[in-house]
């Protein structure tokens, strides 16, 4: 069976002027469906850039980038928006809450871009919250949580829309141990209990531990 991921021969680089500059050199990653996967490295490696093609958020310079059955270089721009909206939750370091909106109005926002009714979109965004331990938060604006809180919330945001895959860049880099902890906790559940499928960069070993799988990338190769 392939995985829900399936990276072949990729290399990405970028061109700087005159300058063109290798990040990712034949990179060959399968990662099967229900995996919680960590990839690890030391900056400048290329994991966030791996994490981008598997997103769909950046396209490889060679090679094959196929995730959730489709092959994400014969998309349009206009194709890979559509599909990531409907396969991927992003988890980011900084959060990225929108600070004029409240706790629910942030997790409420990818589903503005599906058919759902208000009352739907109600339904799922207090379940989500419910899920990640806020329902009694969501009128909180970001400023009123901790960070803590504030991850919880994005990662609310990051499954309300029920995606395949969860991507997550550094989803602890701006916590405390505590908090943290929590936060990995939360993705082990995710993982196991709604069977999300999840690749996690992170330079933390500590965080890494929640990972069933751990890969590292060093000056561009995949070990």
């Amino acid at each position: 069976m392939p995985g829900i991921v399936e990276i072949k021969n990729v290399s990405k680089s970028y061109q700087r002027d005159s300058l063109k500059i290798p990040v990712l050199e034949n990179i060959n990653l399968s990662v099967p469906e229900g995996e919680f996967l960590g990839l690890m490295g030391p900056s400048g490696s290329g994991k966030t850039t791996l994490l981008n093609l598997i997103a769909g958020i950046d396209r490889p310079s060679n090679g094959i980038v196929n995730v959730a059955g489709t092959n994400l270089n014969e998309l349009s721009e206009t194709g890979l928006a559509k599909w990531r909206s409907d396969n991927v939750g992003f988890i980011f370091q900084f959060y990225n809450l929108m600070p004029v909106l409240t706790a629910f109005e942030n997790v409420e926002l990818p589903l503005h871009l599906t058919n759902l009714s208000k009352k739907k979109r109600k339904e799922h965004v207090e379940r989500v919250l419910d899920i990640v331990g806020l329902a009694d938060r969501m009128s909180h604006s970001p400023n009123q949580l901790s960070g803590g809180q504030q991850q919880r919330v994005a990662i609310a945001r990051a499954i309300v829309t029920d995606p395949k895959i969860i991507v997550a860049d550094e989803p602890t880099g701006d916590l405390d141990r505590h908090s943290a902890d929590e936060i990995m906790t939360l993705l082990d559940r995710l993982n196991k209990e709604l069977g999300k499928t999840i690749i996690m960069v992170t330079h933390d070993p500590h965080a890494a531990e929640k990972a069933h799988t751990k890969r590292h990338l060093d000056k561009g190769s995949l070990e």
